[in-house]
């Protein structure tokens, strides 16, 4: 579930704790489970790795990466599931990478735990780390955006704007649960699309995207009910109480007080939305 703000919550976490630090060995955890996705491989990782210098702990969407003193960097992306972490985990059976760190600190060690094993570890030299964050791979970071680029991005796709905000290639860093979160405070119907939104409508989605990452970092993200989510110290997130529609289909609207909150299918994923709130627009009747 890991999106945006939780990952920046879990880079935010560790930074104090890693950066600065030398990787003494890199380690795979036990763990019978569904193997996670390195590239190249894991044993290849460990070797350049080793004895590196961690210069720099940063996000770039939904990736967590530690930049090395040689100029590459190890990306990790943890999708549904993976967790960043310097503590206990939520159980041990399903750890999967240690870095040992140099030095005597809190926090020895930094965790990859990921329960359904959909997370990725990779190893990109000087080269491919800067091709990464430079080309047009993924879109422009969602906390980067500003109205003129909300509304160039929109211009150009007839798609349905809550589709548009999980493209990363469009705008990197949204996933679904803020997405329905950030169209209810724009008041945008999630069927809109996006090329036919007016002018003050994007203005308010920028102001939404804006207002919700940040408010959703500063309450160090969403622990949803499965309670997979948790921050860098096995801690629990607090934004989950301030969600409006997402995952409360069929509940009263908290904005409106009027309608009840409604779940559709988009991308295959679950959209929710206040009808009173959010008009449907013309153009999908």
């Amino acid at each position: 579930m890991p999106e945006l703000p939780e990952v920046e919550t879990m880079v935010r976490g560790i930074r104090p704790f890693v950066e600065g630090r030398r990787i003494r060995e890199l380690v795979e955890c036990p763990c019978p489970c569904r193997p996670l996705t390195y590239r190249p491989g894991l044993e290849e990782i460990a070797q350049r790795v080793r004895g590196q210098l961690i210069t720099s702990v940063r996000r770039r969407a939904k990736r967590g990466i530690l930049e090395l003193e040689s100029g590459e960097a190890i990306v990790i992306e943890p999708r549904m599931t993976g967790l960043l972490l310097l503590t206990d985990a939520p159980d041990p059976g399903h750890l999967r990478l240690e870095w040992k760190l140099s030095g005597r600190k809190q926090y020895n060690s930094l965790w990859f735990w990921d329960r359904r094993g959909l997370g990725t570890v990779n190893l990109y030299d000087p080269d491919a780390y800067q091709a990464l964050i430079t080309t047009g791979r993924l879109g422009r970071d969602a906390l980067e955006m500003e109205a003129a680029h909300w509304l160039e991005v929109c211009r150009q796709s007839k798609r349905a704007i809550k589709v548009l905000l999980l493209d990363q290639k469009a705008v990197a860093g949204i996933g679904n649960l803020y997405a329905s979160e950030i169209l209810h405070r724009s008041r945008i119907h999630p069927l809109a699309p996006a090329n036919v939104l007016t002018k003050p409508q994007i203005a308010r989605l920028a102001e939404a995207v804006n207002h919700i990452l940040h408010e959703a970092i500063r309450y160090e993200g969403s622990t949803l009910s499965d309670g997979t989510y948790r921050n860098a110290l096995n801690k629990s997130g607090g934004y989950q109480n301030a969600h409006l529609v997402y995952d409360r289909e069929g509940q009263v609207c908290q904005s409106c007080q009027g309608s009840e909150v409604q779940r559709i299918i988009q991308a295959q994923r679950s959209t929710f939305f206040c009808v009173k709130c959010q008009k449907k627009p013309k153009a999908s009747s």
